[in-house]
């Protein structure tokens, strides 16, 4: 009896990334890379492993509770699979406060897990841009950290018609709950429902409110913070004038103490939240008595990826290999290896087929791998010198001897 056949497919809700989808991801973590560098951030990592213990303080009780990838090691150890890097970093700061130099400009590009339903813009596991900046009370430094978000998306090839930058913030939350008398309890529970405010919908949150013996239209008062405020004069100097304040604006982490901001798509088929962050002021006092101010963002490739699509705004996949090089059979092999190796010192990216299947498979190959040019080594190119280079997109052909086609890859870059 033969042994059952593994499936193909990928665990749920992660994905495999094929060249075209790996040219994308390249993309995406080199424009993060290239823009917060002109910030003067620094670039760190750290293993995808923590204590468990890490997140129960200060990550929101559903993380912790319903979507983290949590076990035993061997050593009888309780680990987690990162849920975010936000808590990493604070341990890294924290354990080497007194070696670094404030303010402390850091970002990442590691990839998270949580245990949730799949959906458009959500998945089990993405990767995700941290930024982060400690060290200061400044409105200055929440300023700077909506810049480069701010920055990004510009990057990405967005207009500020395109997004909307909204602040709220944890000092008016405080304030607010210590008005409406709230217990400790029953501020958290309406901390959750005014984070999910849009995606309860209007009866439904009514609906809580009045359960915690709220009337709806006292949350809509638009007076803006003196925090928020402070943070808009900057922004707004620096010509950013697509931001404002909602007091609806949360964050869901029990960590955030200050200004949190979210960034939305204003594209009516990808309404939504794309990513967010806000001020920390006393997350590192888990590891250390003395306070480091922070403030930080997280940006997800999965909702940035839709929120190009939406608008057009995916780059075309371009191969990395300027050239197919196919052969009339295997003995054309070895003169193809010579054409490569000294098109490769000419740093032109060079497949060369080994001659398996007959010369349209080859070419069918090349057409699969959307490389753009061909050329065909047989006993008559040989014998001449001369090869026929194919554009492939167009079918036209170029006639260049063996000396020649260096200049002519060069001649494209």
């Amino acid at each position: 009896m033969e042994p059952e056949k593994i499936s193909t497919e990928s665990y749920k809700g992660v994905r495999d990334f094929y060249p075209e989808d790996q040219a994308f991801f390249n993309y995406l973590t080199s424009t993060m890379r290239e823009t917060v560098a002109k910030f003067g951030y620094a670039e760190y990592h750290a293993s995808i492993l923590e204590p468990a213990e890490l997140y129960r303080s200060k990550t929101s009780d559903e993380i912790v509770n319903e979507q983290t990838y949590t076990f035993t090691d061997r050593g009888g150890r309780e680990v987690t699979l990162r849920p975010e890097m936000t808590p990493t970093v604070a341990r890294m700061v924290a354990a080497k406060r007194r070696e670094l130099g404030f303010p402390l400009r850091l970002f990442s590009i590691p990839n998270v897990f949580r245990y949730e339903r799949p959906q458009r813009g959500r998945l089990r596991e993405h990767w995700q841009l941290n930024v982060d900046i400690f060290g200061s009370k400044s409105a200055h430094a929440e300023a700077e950290i909506i810049s480069v978000a701010h920055a990004l998306m510009i990057a990405f090839g967005a207009t500020q018609n395109d997004f909307v930058i909204k602040l709220g913030s944890r000092n008016f939350l405080n304030a607010l709950t210590k008005k409406l008398k709230l217990s400790g309890d029953d501020a958290k529970v309406l901390r959750t429902i005014l984070d999910k405010r849009a995606k309860l919908g209007a009866g439904e949150f009514e609906k809580q409110i009045t359960d915690l013996g709220i009337a709806a239209e006292m949350l809509d008062d638009k007076t803006v913070p003196e925090d928020v405020q402070a943070v808009l004069d900057i922004l707004a100097a620096r010509g950013i004038t697509n931001a404002a304040f909602s007091p609806d604006i949360i964050r869901g982490f029990d960590y955030y103490s200050g200004v949190v901001f979210e960034v939305f798509d204003t594209h009516p088929m990808n309404s939504r939240s794309l990513f967010g962050g806000g001020r920390y002021d006393n997350l590192l006092a888990l590891f250390d008595e003395e306070k480091v101010p922070g403030v930080g963002f997280g940006m997800g490739d999965v909702t940035i990826k839709d929120f190009l699509d939406v608008r057009g705004l995916l780059p075309a996949y371009i191969p990395t290999t300027h050239l197919y090089i196919a052969v009339s059979n295997q003995e054309m092999v070895a003169k193809a290896e010579e054409l490569a190796l000294m098109l490769r010192k000419e740093n032109v990216a060079v497949a060369v087929d080994f001659g398996d299947k007959k010369l349209g498979d080859q070419i069918k190959a090349a057409a699969k791998h959307k490389i753009p040019y061909l050329l065909v080594v047989g006993e008559d190119e040989v014998a001449s010198g001369s090869y026929n280079v194919t554009d492939v997109a167009s079918g036209e052909k170029t006639a260049l001897s063996g000396d020649q086609l260096s200049a002519f890859f060069l001649n494209l870059k």
